[in-house]
């Protein structure tokens, strides 16, 4: 009994996909521009986006230029964002803000090209070509509509964008100080501290930009060591002077007398 109530069940979920398959099939064959729309649109309302957009693609080329063409552009945009395919939904909102400048959606559809390049970017841990294009699109919204309400998304959004990408140079500063690149490690830490003032995570980089420098002095031949451990020292008197309850400071303070000794043994040579 319960072996036939599942097939029952499967012959009417059969019969029901075939009917709405061969029902849009006929929408999509009908030569009613204004049915298919007006159909694109239910289809919308319901939430079934992959039907909507194949039916509004069809008739982007036939509506162009009549009434009904911005509103059809903006929802055949929305389509492609909710199907998360946010590369074609970044450049039909792109192409909905230039082709339509004044229209009372065109803010919204330039913000929107914006967060959809920052949803396709991957994760740090992977290329951020990606990423730097959604902060260069998110930077430049906020300059064209500076006083817009979506400013402060946009600013998340932004800030978000830089971490990722703080993130992917610190592991690239790591990984040169773990293959014994201290040179490398320390030109990246300081690049990081350029590039992202507002880290939360300078006085971690002092502290392994004067790790690296002690690393590189003590591998570094006699003549050049005087100079590397000095830079070992400034990094930590940065750090203690500026980050005074840092983490980091009880571990830099016993790096640090072991270095200052080791510069005065090394001056003391040179009297």
């Amino acid at each position: 009994m319960k072996i036939r109530l599942l097939n029952l069940l499967y012959l009417f979920v059969v019969c029901v996909s075939l009917f709405s398959c061969h029902g849009f099939e006929k929408i999509r064959k009908s030569s009613d521009v204004n049915f298919k729309l007006t159909k694109a649109n239910e289809y919308y309302q319901k939430k079934d986006y992959q039907h909507a957009n194949m039916l509004y693609k069809e008739l982007m080329p036939i509506m162009k230029s009549t009434r009904n063409y911005e509103a059809l552009f903006y929802k055949y945009s929305y389509t492609f964002y909710y199907l998360k395919d946010y590369v074609e939904a970044s450049y039909y909102f792109k192409n909905f803000a230039e082709y339509f400048p004044t229209s009372k959606d065109a803010e919204e559809c330039e913000f929107m090209s914006a967060v959809c390049l920052f949803k396709y970017a991957p994760k740090y841990t992977l290329d951020q070509s990606n990423t730097m294009k959604s902060l260069e699109a998110l930077k430049s919204f906020n300059v064209k509509y500076p006083d817009s309400k979506r400013v402060a998304e946009a600013n998340k959004y932004i800030d978000e964008s830089k971490e990722k990408l703080e993130l992917k140079q610190a592991d690239a500063a790591k990984l040169y100080y773990n293959i014994s690149q201290y040179k490398a490690a320390t030109v990246t830490y300081k690049s990081i501290m350029r590039n992202y003032p507002d880290t939360r995570k300078a006085d971690e980089y002092l502290y392994m930009i004067m790790k690296a420098n002690v690393k590189y002095a003590k591998a570094s031949v006699p003549g050049k060591q005087e100079e590397r451990y000095a830079s070992a020292l400034s990094a930590y008197r940065e750090l203690k002077d500026t980050y005074p309850q840092s983490a980091y400071l009880p571990d830099a303070e016993k790096l640090y007398a072991e270095t200052d000794n080791n510069l005065k043994k090394i001056r003391n040579e040179h009297k």
